[in-house]
Formats: structure tokens, C-alpha cells, sequence
């Protein structure tokens, strides 16, 4: 006698499965647990201007789990769907966007107003909006790349006063209230969402 199968595995699941969805929530977690960990050492906690590093660093690696998810195996399909993509692709970018935001913003305790929790928001949805637009232009596999070069070129050249006081240039190393800063941030991410929700990734060949 055949053993009856269950019912299979609903929409959401394989679409969360096909994005390696749990895998990048497992990733946000680990970046937020590392991020509490150091940010609750005494010499960090006490000084919040040593916390720029780590405020550049987890949203780096937010934004990077998030932009892989960000590929898809079935680009033509999703293209000729009857139903549009779109509003599936800004829900999945939203809502892995809220998760890391949070995430990372309650892993920052103390000095919310200056290098806490207001500038660790500011730079995660910076960083993902950089990352999302990248999927469109470089693919979901490579978009991590112009916001680790972005970063880490503005980052060492933090020394220099132009760098360090231009706050459209080094938005994301300016304290958590600076308005420009925000405006940056948030423009960033506004124009990568935007972008990615109404294009999608672009097509990839397979992997070698």
C-alpha cells in the first residue's frame, strides 16, 4: 500500500527557498549578535566614536547577504508572469530591510544620538539601497562589490578633513542626527529599491 504524500510546500516557502531566504535571515542574526558583542565591550561602549568601524562593517554585511538574496533562477518566467513582479520584489527587499534594520539597530545600546543605534539605520539602509541598485546594474551574485568598494575606499580615506567632513561624500561615518547624512542614506536607498522593485535583477548565466 502506497503511503499517501502530504500536501507540498506552499508559495512562500519555495519562493523563500529559491531566495535562500532563511540563509540570509541566519546570516542577519549572526551579523547582529557579533555587532551586540562587540559594541558591549567597555572600550566601545564608552566611547562612540569607536564604534565608526562597526557602524560601516555590519550594514556592509547586511547588505551583502540581502543582495544575494536578490538572485533569481527563473528571470524569463518571473518576467511573462501574468501578475507582476514587482510588488513581490519590494516586499522581499522591505521586509529583509526592516529585519536587518532593526536587528542591528538594537544590537548598538547606548548613545542612540550620535554612533548608535539613528546612524546604524542610516547606513544599513544606505548600504542596501547601493546593493539593490547594483543587482540591477551588476547582478544579485556581484552587487555586493560597489558598496564593499564604496565603503572601504571612503573608510581609509577618513584621515583626510575633505573626506571626513563631507557629509554627501562619508555619509555613513557622520554622527546619527546629521540631517545631510540622512538625507544621503535615505536617497540611496529610496533609488536602489525603486530600482531593483521595477527591474529586477539582472540575468546571470550559470555557474561555472
Amino acid at each position: 500500500m502506497n503511503a499517501v504524500s502530504g500536501p507540498g510546500p506552499g508559495p512562500l516557502v519555495l519562493y523563500a527557498r529559491s531566495r535562500a531566504v532563511p540563509a540570509t535571515v541566519a546570516t542577519l542574526l549572526c551579523a547582529a549578535l557579533i555587532t551586540l558583542w562587540v559594541a558591549s565591550r567597555p572600550a566601545t561602549y564608552l566611547d562612540p566614536y569607536s564604534r565608526v568601524p562597526l557602524l560601516s562593517l555590519a550594514p556592509l554585511l547586511a547588505s551583502t547577504a540581502i543582495g544575494v538574496s536578490l538572485h533569481t533562477y527563473t528571470h524569463d518566467l518571473d518576467d511573462t508572469a501574468v501578475r507582476p513582479w514587482w510588488p513581490r520584489r519590494l516586499a522581499h527587499l522591505l521586509v529583509l530591510t526592516a529585519l536587518s534594520a532593526v536587528l542591528l539597530a538594537l544590537a548598538v545600546p547606548g548613545h542612540a544620538q550620535e554612533f548608535g543605534a539613528a546612524a546604524m539605520v542610516r547606513n544599513t539602509l544606505g548600504a542596501i539601497g547601493i546593493t539593490a541598485a547594483s543587482a540591477v546594474l551588476l547582478g544579485a551574485r556581484l552587487s555586493w562589490m560597489p558598496t564593499t568598494l564604496y565603503f572601504s575606499a571612503v573608510f581609509l580615506s577618513a584621515a583626510s578633513p575633505r573626506v571626513s567632513k563631507a557629509t554627501v561624500l562619508g555619509w555613513f561615518m557622520q554622527p546619527g542626527p546629521q540631517r545631510g547624512a540622512w538625507a544621503v542614506g535615505l536617497a540611496l536607498f529610496v533609488l536602489g529599491t525603486a530600482l531593483y522593485a521595477a527591474r529586477g535583477p539582472r540575468p546571470e548565466g550559470p555557474r561555472a
